[in-house]
């Protein structure tokens, strides 16, 4: 008998396990049948550093949180409504984020008493009353696949790991998920495995025929599909979408693309992408070292074509000197940088948004870079060719702050049409644009365009075009040596000019106030839009106005900002630090932030923000608060 179906509006489920149970590829493949459904979705990925933890060890879990609705999300969810644990390390690890009444799925056959001595379990707590709150399903996962896998000529080993599938196809049938894109990935991915392949989609069709057949669960669940602008869509990660975004950027420039990068989490996926891509005029070369990458994506703008490295903040530092010699020679550079925790080595598989300051100046000298940060896994495209645009017409390195939220985070992308994309052709200098002393034509490598101050870009070989590089001073127009003060003094502040002047090619800040009779301004940066936005339409259900903005540009700020800020009796600034943006808009605009920050490995959720925003709001309308305060009498 069919089971009777229950419409819900959302879900948020969480897959834990041990890093060697498959939940990131179990919550990626549930997250590719949610897209394929047509669910609006967002994920977290969150796994250990280290490469192999012990077994069965709190230090060893991994999990994939998605929030899947049939309306638009905006963050993976503040606490899960589903959780599965694979064995009592992932069961410790993640309760504490469960809320009561939510459906916890346990696999009974991991919790052994080794097992629950390896996290501090005394006793089972499936039978000691700490799961009392919680709707409990304690299935034997892993036995069951052994003996769906019976027939099959596998070790023991072998069918275990086919748990993950089970746990899948269980899943899969509760929130009725369609099986057509995993049971394609699976053919994709063991191709050359038959036995494998066969042994995977064998237990992933075993979790939803248990689902059927058993009496643990009284209801299958529906999501609707959500309601999306007409367009071909398709699941995408904050890193791909960033290297898509550098390619078509490359494409528009009608430059090839050359990748110098080391690989390091979380951006070693951008490296990984981009080598897939050779027939779109890429070149990846993974360098041996970190240094050795931006000298790589250096020459390789002065060849002519669009240099781009990628890291993380211990790898920007490393780089602080070659980005400096690309402020000096004034030549196009992108360089990306997918925050971690820090500081050194910190939490690399975590997320922060501590390098702002690192990125604006962590250098020696006064070497000004625009830096610019997307505000989710899909804006991460549109963000890496605003880079692209940014570096080849101002003729500078521009440093793109993504974080590993972003990065690792996955939402549906509505696939843009080429021709909708910018036209950012380059023009090269192709013959001398001067005359020397003696009336003979010259080429001035620092002659500069009168609106951007860009100088000019010249390919070496070019007949008549050769010019001097290096760190060392040039002289304004001439590009000499020169160790003039006056020259440098004028050299630093062209360079200063230039990028101040971008401000005027960016759109101005715009501030989402519906009532228009907000005090409270919530501003944010970077991954930080998801939960602002969410918090803020939480807020605004209570009746309450406040208002919210985000900020794409962070050097050059707007025109705009200062007027924003002063607009509003009290400004917010949620940030994943101790407040650098916060200090810089206090010193640049000299008006009261206050500052909201976590340093946490993990982005901010949306109650918390919300309960942030209700306060000011309740303080910055004192009448509001005193009956707030008399209704709760």
């Amino acid at each position: 008998m069919s089971k009777p179906v229950q419409q819900l509006d959302r879900v948020v489920i969480r897959f834990a396990g041990d890093s060697g149970d498959g939940m990131q590829l179990t919550g990626d493949r549930f997250t590719s049948d949610s897209a394929f459904h047509g669910n609006d979705l967002a994920t977290l990925p969150n796994f250990p550093a280290e490469i192999r933890a012990p077994q069965g060890t709190l230090p060893g879990v991994s999990s994939f949180q998605l929030h899947f609705a049939d309306h638009d999300v905006l963050t993976p969810g503040d606490e899960p409504d589903v959780l599965v644990a694979m064995n009592p390390a992932a069961l410790k690890a993640n309760l504490r984020d469960v809320p009561r009444g939510a459906t916890i799925i346990v696999d009974t056959d991991e919790f052994s008493r080794r097992n629950l001595g390896k996290v501090g379990y005394a006793v089972s707590p499936l039978e000691d009353g700490t799961l009392e709150s919680f709707h409990v399903h304690a299935l034997p996962l892993t036995s069951m696949t052994v003996d769906a896998l019976a027939n099959y000529d596998l070790s023991r080993k072998d069918k275990e790991r086919a748990k993950n599938m089970f746990a899948l196809g269980l899943l899969s049938w509760l929130y009725t998920r369609p099986l057509e894109a995993t049971e394609g990935f699976l053919r994709s991915k063991f191709a050359t495995k038959p036995e494998i392949l066969a042994a995977n989609i064998t237990a992933l069709h075993a979790g939803v025929h248990y689902g059927e057949t058993t009496e643990d669960f009284a209801h299958t669940y529906k999501i609707a599909p959500a309601v999306m602008a007409p367009g071909r869509y398709r699941n995408v990660t904050g890193n791909t979408a960033l290297a898509y975004g550098l390619v078509a950027g490359a494409h528009q420039a009608n430059l090839a693309l050359l990748l110098g990068s080391y690989p390091i989490t979380p951006a070693s996926d951008i490296l990984h992408v981009l080598s897939g891509l050779k027939r779109f005029g890429v070149t990846t070369v993974q360098a041996e070292d970190e240094i050795a990458g931006v000298g790589i994506a250096l020459g390789a703008s002065f060849g002519g074509a669009l240099g781009v490295t990628t890291t993380s903040g211990p790898g920007l530092a490393l780089k602080a000197e070659t980005i400096g010699l690309a402020v000096s020679l004034e030549l196009p550079l992108v360089v990306v940088d997918v925050q971690r925790g820090g500081p050194s080595t910190g939490l690399p598989t975590k997320t922060e948004q501590a390098d702002l300051l690192q990125a604006l100046f962590g250098r020696n000298g006064e070497s000004p870079v625009p830096v610019i940060a997307p505000q989710s896994p899909v804006d991460c495209f549109d963000a890496a060719i605003e880079a692209v645009r940014i570096a080849t017409a101002y003729r500078t390195p521009v440093i793109l702050l993504s974080d590993g939220y972003l990065a690792n985070g996955s939402e549906p992308w509505r696939l843009p049409h080429v021709d909708d994309l910018p036209d950012l052709t380059v023009d090269f200098a192709t013959e001398p644009n001067g005359t020397d002393p003696d009336g003979k034509p010259v080429f001035h490598p620092y002659l500069r365009d009168p609106e951007t101050l860009a100088r000019a870009w010249a390919i070496p070989g070019t007949p008549g075009l050769e010019h001097r590089i290096g760190g060392i001073e040039k002289a304004d127009v001439t590009g000499v040596i020169s160790y003039d003060p006056d020259n440098h003094q004028r050299m630093t502040d062209l360079r200063d000019a230039k990028v101040k002047g971008i401000a005027a090619t960016i759109p101005p800040i715009e501030v989402d106030d519906p009532t228009g009779d907000a005090r409270v301004l919530v501003l944010g940066w970077g991954s930080t839009y998801g939960p602002i936005y969410a918090a803020s339409r939480v807020v605004r259900r209570h009746g309450m106005s406040v208002a919210r903005a985000h900020l794409r540009h962070l050097n050059p700020f707007p025109s705009n900002l200062g007027e924003v800020l002063r607009s509003y009796d009290r400004v917010i600034v949620p940030e994943m630090n101790l407040g650098q943006l916060a200090m810089l808009l206090r010193a640049a605009y000299l008006v009261d932030i206050t500052s909201y920050t976590a340093v946490r490995g993990l982005p901010f959720t949306a109650g918390e923000l919300a309960d942030v925003i209700t306060e000011a709001v309740l303080a910055s309308n004192p009448a509001r608060h005193s009956a707030a305060t008399e209704a709760q009498k």
